[in-house]
C-alpha cells in the first residue's frame, strides 16, 4: 500500500502538470480518450474539500484505485480553498464534461444543493463522502464513521487526558463543515448527558479553515487565551498536526488529541511530557475512498438505486459488503458506514505511519 507521508508532494508535481482548472487543481487519473474510444465503465468524478490536506490525497487515491481497477476514468478534484463556491465551480465544468458520477466531501450543507441537483438532472450520479450535504442533492452518504460514536469518542479522550476536569478547546475546520459540525453536536450532547464529565469545561471552539497557517495560529491564540487549558481536541487532520507543531514549539503542557493521519503526525505521539500527543483517533481515509468508488460504480451500473438495502461490494476492504441504511433523523436518506476508528498510540504509531 501507498506511504501517504508523500502524497502532497506526489500530487502538487502532477499539479503541475494538470494545470489550474476553474479555480481548482484538476488530476486526471487516465488520459483524456476521443469519445468512440471511451472506457466501458465511464468516468468518475471525485472532488475533496480543498487541496493541502494529505487526508485529501489519501481518499482521493483509494477512489482513483477502485474506479481504475474496474475499467474507468477518474478526474480528481482538489479546491484551492475550503470554500462551497470553489467546489461549485468544480461541479459546473463536471457537468459540461458528462461525467458518470460525482462523489464530494461537501464543504457546505446547503450551498451546493442547486448545483448538484442539476448534476442529478443532467444524468450524474452524485453521492456525498466525508462531509454531507442536504439528502435531496444526493443518492446516499458515504459516512466514515458513526457521529455518536465520533463524538464518545473524543470526549473520553478529553477527559482521560485531562484527568477528569478542567478546561478544554475544541480546534474544527469552518464554521459551515457539515460532518464537523456534526460532531460538534454530538459532542455538546454527550457532555451535557453524562454526569461523568461535569468537571471538565469547555473554553472555546476555534476555527483553523483547515488550513495549517490558520490552524497554527488558532492554536496559538487558545493557549495564550487559556492559561489554564489542559487539552484541545482536533476535529481536522489538518489541523491536529499544526496544533501539535505549534504545542512542541512553544514547549506548551497542553496536550493534542483527536483525529489525524498517523504519518503526519508521527513525530509527535508520545508518552513524554514533551511531546503534545499521548494518542489519536482515525478511520482509514484511503478505505472511504474506495467505499465512494465502489457506490458510484454500482449506482452507474444500476447494480444499486442507493435505497436502505442495498450493498455494496469493494473488494480488499475490511467490512464489505456494506448495507445501506435509512438515517436515523431522515429516514429518507440513506448513508453507508465505512465502520470504526483505530487508536494511535506510541505503540502503534510507526506501523500505521506507513500505511497512510
Amino acid at each position: 500500500m501507498k506511504n501517504y507521508r508523500k502524497s502532497k508532494w506526489h500530487a502538487a508535481a502532477a499539479l503541475l502538470l494538470a494545470g489550474i482548472l476553474s479555480g481548482s487543481m484538476m488530476v486526471s487519473a487516465a488520459e483524456t480518450q476521443e469519445t468512440e474510444n471511451e472506457t466501458a465503465g465511464g468516468t468518475y468524478a471525485f472532488i475533496s474539500k480543498s487541496l493541502g490536506n494529505p487526508y485529501n490525497f489519501a481518499m482521493a487515491d483509494g477512489f482513483q484505485e477502485v474506479v481504475e481497477a474496474a475499467g474507468g476514468e477518474c478526474v480528481v478534484n482538489h479546491p484551492m480553498n475550503p470554500y462551497a463556491d470553489d467546489q461549485i465551480t468544480i461541479i459546473d465544468s463536471l457537468i459540461s464534461q458528462q461525467v458518470d458520477a460525482i462523489a464530494i466531501a461537501a464543504n457546505d450543507e446547503t450551498r451546493l444543493t442547486e448545483s448538484l441537483n442539476e448534476a442529478k438532472e443532467a444524468g450524474i450520479q452524485v453521492i456525498t463522502l466525508d462531509s454531507d450535504t442536504d439528502p435531496s442533492a444526493r443518492t446516499t452518504f458515504c459516512n466514515q464513521a458513526d457521529t455518536e460514536l465520533i463524538a464518545q469518542t473524543m470526549m473520553d479522550a478529553i477527559y482521560d487526558i485531562a484527568g477528569g476536569e478542567g478546561e478544554y478547546a475544541i480546534l474544527s475546520t469552518t464554521t459551515y463543515a457539515t460532518n464537523q459540525n456534526a460532531w460538534l453536536d454530538a459532542m455538546a450532547d454527550v457532555a451535557a448527558s453524562d454526569e461523568k464529565y461535569s468537571a471538565l469545561t469547555l473554553v472555546d471552539i476555534a476555527y483553523g479553515e483547515d488550513k495549517a497557517d490558520e490552524s497554527a495560529a488558532k492554536t496559538q491564540d487558545l493557549i495564550e487565551a487559556h492559561p489554564d487549558l489542559k487539552v484541545i481536541c482536533a476535529l481536522t487532520s489538518a489541523g491536529i498536526t499544526s496544533a501539535a507543531k505549534t504545542l512542541a514549539e512553544a514547549d506548551s503542557s497542553v496536550k493534542i488529541t483527536g483525529l489525524g493521519m498517523p504519518s503526519e503526525m508521527e513525530e509527535y505521539i508520545g508518552d513524554g511530557e514533551d511531546t503534545p500527543c499521548p494518542y489519536m483517533y482515525l478511520w482509514n481515509p484511503v478505505d472511504l475512498g474506495r467505499l465512494a468508488a465502489g457506490t458510484c460504480i454500482s449506482l452507474v451500473s444500476g447494480e444499486i438505486t442507493g435505497q436502505a438495502g442495498d450493498t455494496v461490494n469493494v473488494d480488499g476492504v475490511e467490512g464489505s459488503p456494506f448495507e445501506i441504511t435509512a438515517i436515523p433523523d431522515d429516514p429518507e436518506a440513506t448513508e453507508v458506514i465505512l465502520g470504526s476508528m483505530t487508536c494511535f498510540t506510541p505503540d502503534n504509531i510507526a506501523e500505521w505511519a506507513d500505511v497512510f
